[in-house]
């Protein structure tokens, strides 16, 4: 069978149980496989000094075993996301751009940036005292943020978080490729984010690449409300500084 008579079938003939269960399994896969992978990758590139490993304490058992507990239950979240994109697409809602590797490529790069929007707006949200005090706490229980930080939340923050995709859709065509490859891209950044390593001294431009940021936010529980990149802390701050 080939790939694209098998994306025909997920499309247009899987049953939406059987695509829970297989989107559940991706995002298994990619928490369970992918941590543990990127925790030696830093930990062999901070003994050859490439990278630094920022807060020094040592994480507890606990707050590993809290992390995946939660992070089971955003992963059960996740695998229902793919239904109402799938459902999308048979009601001829969202409209699909042809595989090829530009548009796949595009909507990937168009992803990323949807994400920091989207994101921003979500993260900034949970921090009013009222979603702090209910949802977001249970992700700023890891103070000192691990790869397996990335999706410990609560299960309501879960869902928004995982509407990126979905939103994208409801305005502008997209090869699907680009929404299958987007969560590998997306974990991949927020292991860098939740790593607790960063290269160089954090300072200037190292400070804008792997965990500097986000790794400031756990400890400290403001600023840098962004995804990848503080972009739109930047711009809130201008704008609140003009207006």
């Amino acid at each position: 069978m080939s790939i694209q008579v098998f994306i025909q079938q997920v499309l247009y003939e899987y049953s939406y149980f059987t695509l829970f269960g297989l989107s559940f399994v991706y995002f298994f896969g990619l928490y369970f496989g992918l941590a543990p992978l990127f925790k030696v990758s830093c930990e062999y590139l901070a003994s050859k000094n490439l990278l630094t490993r920022i807060i020094q304490k040592e994480v507890t058992d606990r707050q590993i075993s809290d992390e995946k507990r939660h992070s089971f239950v955003s992963i059960l979240i996740f695998g229902t996301s793919i239904i109402p994109v799938i459902y999308l697409i048979r009601m001829g809602v969202a409209s699909l751009l042809p595989n090829t590797f530009l548009n796949v490529m595009a909507g990937i790069l168009l992803l990323i940036l949807w994400n920091e929007v989207h994101f921003f707006i979500v993260h900034r949200t949970m921090h009013l005292n009222f979603f702090m005090k209910n949802f977001h706490y249970i992700h700023h229980q890891s103070r000192i943020p691990t790869v397996y930080s990335v999706y410990s939340f609560h299960w309501l923050e879960a869902f928004l978080l995982s509407t990126v995709p979905l939103t994208f859709m409801l305005l502008f065509p997209i090869a699907i490729w680009s929404i299958f490859i987007y969560p590998l891209i997306s974990i991949l950044l927020n292991y860098s984010g939740h790593c607790n390593h960063r290269f160089g001294s954090g300072k200037g431009w190292s400070m804008l690449l792997f965990g500097t940021l986000h790794n400031e936010h756990h400890a400290k529980g403001r600023k840098n409300y962004g995804f990848a990149s503080n972009a739109l802390d930047e711009l809130n701050a201008w704008l609140k500084s003009k207006f």
